[in-house]
């Protein structure tokens, strides 16, 4: 075990040459980030994800019915033990000629039955009350970390020269207000990473994984390698447009049209300057040239901006899907309403088609934008058998 823990931490891996770990030592007249101090995470992350239980029953949820938010589920199908041993066993969505045997079998008509699978399989999604609670949560949270960005980053040199991320490095004291920062951030979603197995059911569950996975590491990775200056700078860029998602979110879910699709209109810009412009041209650039010349090329360099990367990668994807929405709500004078990938959970998306007429007709579902983090980003008129 010693031997695998010296090579994993071996000094020439992580950090620039003729610096050890024995010179990040924290002393009495300057503290530096060390990898222990990151175990406080995980208690911080299930305290965060309590606070969020409270919030949402005590906090969102009496909003949310103020603001006559629809709290009643979709309508429930009626009992059938045939139907329900084929939808839990063989398929939520029968071809036809499944649908002509189960007509037969029942003396049912096929539109009663396309009508029960509908019923049956809209039970399972979240009603709209849980999405608001669940959107003004991350609204709530994004707000308060971002604002709380601002006002440190606003002090800081490296926010207005980004050449200074690298000035002294790696001897940059742990400031406390950094700290705090990043462990908070690191909590929040390590708690996005259990939590996304119980929140709303996303269509991009894989890429949001990815996507937290990615974030977890990035964060890991730059404290302890002490580039938490240019990871502040990351952190705070990336909050600032899913504050203004969460709130389209929920004033969609509020049955305010003009303001969703103002709000989404308004992210989608934000999302592309910040995540196709200033991403680009702020952090890559100093990530992939000024700490290059500063410091030289030493591995843990070739790591940090492979995650930088994907990030971008990511953002590129989610980027293209913004944009196709954007043109159809410009096209069509109002926003396309699956842009984010929590749509598909739509109570009654699947209530608008036919399905005996037109099986594979082309729907949009009532919603706007969707997940965190963060989150994840699905557009276009979804079919309602993709649901």
């Amino acid at each position: 075990m010693a031997g695998i823990l010296a090579w994993f931490w071996n000094e020439r891996f992580w950090l620039p040459h003729n610096v050890t770990w024995a010179d990040l030592q924290s002393t009495e007249e300057a503290a530096f980030p060390q990898a222990e101090d990151l175990y406080l995470v995980f208690p911080l992350a299930f305290c965060i994800f309590m606070i969020r239980l409270l919030f949402e029953r005590f906090v969102a949820k009496p909003c949310a019915l103020g603001l006559k938010v629809q709290a009643n589920g979709p309508q429930k199908a009626q009992p059938n033990a045939i139907l329900e041993k084929v939808f839990t066993a063989i398929t939520k969505h029968p071809d036809e000629k499944r649908l002509e045997g189960l007509s037969k079998q029942l003396d049912w008509d096929v539109r009663s039955i396309q009508r029960w699978f509908r019923q049956r399989r809209n039970q399972e999604k979240p009603s709209t009350l849980r999405k608001f609670c669940e959107s003004m949560w991350r609204f709530t949270f994004y707000l308060y970390i971002f604002t709380y960005g601002v006002r440190f980053l606003k002090k800081t040199p490296w926010l207005w020269n980004t050449r200074q991320c690298w000035s002294g490095y790696p001897y940059q004291p742990l400031m406390p207000d950094l700290h705090y920062y990043y462990v908070v951030e690191l909590s929040f979603y390590w708690s996005l990473m259990f939590s996304q197995f119980i929140d709303v059911k996303r269509k991009d569950f894989g890429i949001m994984f990815t996507h937290h996975v990615v974030t977890v590491t990035l964060i890991t990775f730059s404290y302890i390698t002490n580039l938490t200056r240019v990871g502040t700078l990351t952190l705070c860029l990336h909050d600032a447009a899913d504050i203004v998602l969460e709130a389209a979110k929920m004033a969609n879910y509020c049955k305010c049209q003009k303001l969703s699709d103002l709000l989404f209109l308004t992210f989608a810009v934000v999302f592309i300057v910040s995540r196709l412009g200033i991403y680009p041209l702020w952090i890559l650039n100093t990530t992939l040239f000024e700490l290059y010349e500063a410091l030289g090329n030493f591995p843990a360099l070739w790591v940090l901006n492979v995650l930088l990367m994907v990030l971008q990668v990511l953002h590129c994807f989610w980027s293209y899907l913004i944009i196709k929405a954007a043109y159809r709500a410009i096209s069509k004078g109002k926003v396309a309403k699956d842009a984010r990938s929590d749509i598909e959970s739509s109570s009654d998306e699947e209530e608008t088609v036919p399905r005996s007429k037109a099986p594979h007709s082309t729907v949009t579902t009532n919603g706007t934008s969707g997940a965190n983090g963060t989150n994840g980003y699905l557009t276009g008129a979804t079919s309602s058998e993709e649901h």
